[in-house]
């Protein structure tokens, strides 16, 4: 069946329904929400980049909070429950995406009833959506990472990217923009499906615009659409010039999300995530920290313009966790901190024009000592390595070169770090548009901020998203079982006399009575209990068709 972007109005039609069932929320007071999250920075993250651009961060133009980062099962969290609880208002498992805990040892972590362990519970996002909103996400991650999952579907594990692709595919959003192509394809296309879908087909026959190039994005004037700008991940901001081009920065992505957005007489939800901060920090990698928490800062530029004039929206700009134990001081400096000179910092920052993922594009295949020392010196500033410094470069693995040179700069700077994991300090929250200041919070009141600013429920949308199937159609006298004929594509049948309707998994659609009728929200299993969760609408659609 063709579907149009037409369906997306109609779509918010169906959604009135679901409305209804939100029942009573507090009056609005922000039209629209733009949430900055930068990945794994702390203040120090924040501090060097600062000292490098030479003058203040667009976020230091902000109110300043402070907020506490712990999972359900760790003093230090994971991208994946951290995003959960800053989307969700739950803190979760590790690994988790959208889903209650199955595993508790935190204090003040309420304990989950065995049937509801990995039960799905909404987004913020999802109850934006709930409420007739515009939705959308931008990254420099492949979209189905983490953190946009956290937003955009419910699983037990987020290394489950064809899962978490098929579920965003058919979440109802009018933007998103980062890269993970090859998520969407099946392996016969080159991508990673197993399950034979092509859902990049999927999204043209829904009325999406797919696109790959910044060009193709400028060019943009209406939605809805898939920016996919790389097969993954996108470049870092030092390195997209030379080496990807095609690709738009963060801030030109969140400037075209918010004029596509805007257009919504409802308004809109925005996530907008610096990614690879936190893996420039797992690398130890300062260079690759400064080129994205700078390209983070204006992407909040962006969006602080745009908040400034429309009067109407809240921002809010934050870290998940911490990353790297990055420090301005390490052992290095025992003896003459107090003495530190600000070229001590930035001559080695600024003696690097790419990052060591972009070094390692330059390098190519041509690993010999020659090329070795030109091509670092000529980009990463480092002229003086030593024999081992270049038989490291040498015998990096493909894909870590940032783990090879950023300790190599950082051994020349007062840059320190403590690990190569992520840290469990309290962060800072800076936000534009509430009319009482923040102190203290904890990762999971951001999404209940959210929630309570736009004027919903999150417990309400649950309600009207997630509905324990076998239950629920029990109560009206069907029966509901799930077929695993195709293991790769199980579908949920519903039947009750000579009524029959059937629910694919990870899809907002239902086959009933000879016609597809779309859900405004995905059907998802919940692997930790086996159980099935639908659309209340799905309940209301088969009742009425069973009489």
């Amino acid at each position: 069946m063709r579907r149009s972007s037409v369906r997306l109005r109609v779509l918010g039609l169906l959604l009135g329904l679901f409305v209804l069932a939100l029942g009573g929320v507090a009056d609005a007071k922000v039209k629209n929400v733009i949430v900055l999250m930068c990945d794994g920075t702390g203040a120090t993250h924040t501090t060097i980049a600062r000292w490098y651009k030479g003058g203040p961060l667009a976020m230091d133009q902000m109110q300043v909070g402070r907020v506490r980062t712990w999972a359900a099962e760790s003093l230090i969290t994971d991208s994946a429950p951290a995003a959960t609880a800053f989307a969700t208002g739950h803190k979760a498992s590790d690994k988790a995406i959208g889903v209650l805990p199955w595993s508790v040892t935190m204090p003040g972590v309420p304990k989950v009833a065995s049937g509801d362990m990995g039960r799905p519970v909404a987004s913020v996002m999802e109850a934006a959506r709930l409420m007739g909103k515009a939705t959308g996400i931008v990254v420099t991650s492949n979209v189905q990472h983490a953190s946009p999952a956290g937003y955009s579907a419910h699983w037990p594990d987020r290394n489950d990217y064809n899962e978490i692709g098929e579920q965003q595919v058919y979440g109802g959003f009018q933007v998103v923009f980062g890269g993970g192509r090859k998520y969407l394809l099946p392996k016969s296309k080159g991508g990673t499906r197993e399950d034979g879908e092509d859902l990049l087909e999927e999204l043209n026959r829904r009325g999406y615009k797919v696109i790959t190039t910044k060009d193709e994005m400028r060019s943009l004037s209406s939605g809805p659409v898939f920016g996919l700008f790389a097969e993954d991940d996108l470049a870092y901001e030092f390195d997209r010039p030379l080496v990807a081009p095609s690709q738009p920065s963060l801030a030109e992505m969140t400037s075209k999300a918010i004029e596509l957005l805007s257009k919504d007489p409802d308004g809109f939800f925005l996530f907008v995530e610096g990614s690879k901060i936190d893996w420039a920090s797992h690398a130890n990698d300062p260079v690759g920290v400064v080129s994205d928490v700078l390209a983070f800062d204006d992407a909040v530029r962006v969006a602080m313009d745009f908040a400034r004039k429309d009067r109407n929206t809240l921002v809010m700009v934050f870290s998940d966790h911490g990353n790297g134990g990055m420090s301005l001081g390490s052992k290095v400096t025992d003896k003459n901190y107090s003495k530190l000179p600000l070229n001590a910092l930035l001559d080695p920052l600024k003696g690097a024009k790419l990052t060591g993922e972009g070094v390692e594009k330059v390098l190519g295949d041509d690993r010999s000592e020659m090329k070795i020392r030109e091509v670092v010196a000529s980009f990463y500033g480092v002229s003086d390595l030593t024999d081992d410094e270049v038989k490291a470069v040498r015998d990096a693995k493909k894909g870590s070169m940032n783990y090879v040179l950023g300790p190599i700069i950082s051994k020349r700077s007062p840059i320190g770090w403590t690990t190569n994991g992520h840290t469990g300090e309290d962060l800072f929250i800076n936000y534009y548009g509430l009319d009482k200041p923040l102190a203290t919070i904890e990762n999971t009141d951001i999404a209940k901020i959210c929630a309570r600013e736009m004027g919903t429920s999150l417990e309400k949308a649950t309600g009207a998203l997630f509905v324990d199937a076998e239950e629920a159609f029990r109560a009206i006298g069907a029966s509901a079982e799930l077929d695993k004929t195709d293991p790769s594509n199980p579908v949920l049948v519903v039947r009750k006399g000579a009524a029959r309707a059937e629910m694919p998994l990870s899809k907002d659609l239902m086959r009933i009575g000879g016609r597809v009728v779309d859900l405004g929200g995905v059907c998802v299993l919940s692997p930790k209990t086996g159980k099935v969760y639908v659309p209340l609408k799905a309940v209301e659609l088969f009742k009425a068709s069973a009489r």
